[in-house]
């Protein structure tokens, strides 16, 4: 098959064979953004195109802004792993997987640049609009793998993502005395939070970690409350998740 753009954004074609068929007829509702974790964008999509890897995605977003399709949009690429969101454990089939060029954690984790934003926004809303993906449902790959993966992580701008018409948020609580209140040890305040997590799509059953709770609360701060992503429950996070839920379309309208 023929690779063909799906997007007039796109400046490369550069075809996976990592793909096949979205299972149960599902189509794309989900957008998951990653970083690629390697040193260049050549190497990133050199190794999503190995049949070894076996791994790829739909799109690889380069530092300045060029946009590369590896898999069309109405197949199932490889890119979101073992992984959960709003009850789905098969998130390949639901969604559309965009890398973005950063060396990630191990290797410096720079700063992700304007020309790379404003292209990783502007994709995101083309394919939002033609494929109906709500604001919530565009998610880090850290959303949907908790403890797995960190990726975009604590510096991708989700901010300023939504500024640009892109993403569902709510300012995240400032870091003061009264939100830095440490709740992990609160079991009201803990319960609150799982039912919370559990409400906004997160996976939040895992009997075989003892520190689970650490595990979500550091997932879900990597992109809502990024300025302390330390993992540890506190008032601030607490009630930035509060309100995000609150925010949700079938909440703020009820």
């Amino acid at each position: 098959m023929i690779l063909k753009p799906d997007s007039t954004l796109v400046h490369t074609l550069y075809p996976s064979p990592n793909i096949e068929e979205r299972r149960a007829g599902s189509r794309p509702d989900i957008i998951i953004l990653h970083y690629t974790g390697m040193s260049s964008a050549e190497k990133a999509i050199g190794w999503l195109a190995n049949p070894v890897s076996k791994v790829s995605c739909h799109y690889v977003v380069d530092e300045d802004g060029r946009i590369t399709q590896m898999v069309e949009e109405e197949k199932r690429a490889w890119h979101a792993g073992v992984s959960h969101w709003g009850g789905n454990t098969d998130i390949n089939s639901a969604s559309i997987g965009i890398e973005i060029q950063n060396t990630g954690h191990e290797h410096g984790y720079p700063d992700f640049p304007l020309p790379q934003m404003e292209a990783v926004a502007a994709l995101c809303r083309d394919i939002a609009k033609r494929h109906g993906v709500p604001a919530e449902r565009i998610l880090a790959h850290s959303d949907i793998a908790p403890g797995r993966k960190l990726d975009p992580g604590e510096k991708f701008n989700w901010a300023w993502l939504a500024r640009h018409g892109v993403g569902h948020w709510v300012p995240p609580a400032s870091i003061d005395d009264a939100s830095a209140q440490l709740l992990d040890d609160d079991s009201a305040a803990i319960t609150d939070t799982l039912a919370l997590m559990r409400a906004y799509g997160y996976g939040i059953d895992n009997p075989e970690r003892s520190d689970w709770l650490s595990v979500l609360v550091r997932s879900f701060q990597l992109h809502f409350r990024p300025q302390r992503a330390d993992g540890r429950l506190d008032a601030g996070t607490l009630d930035t998740l509060t309100r995000l839920v609150a925010a949700l379309p079938d909440r703020a309208t009820s």
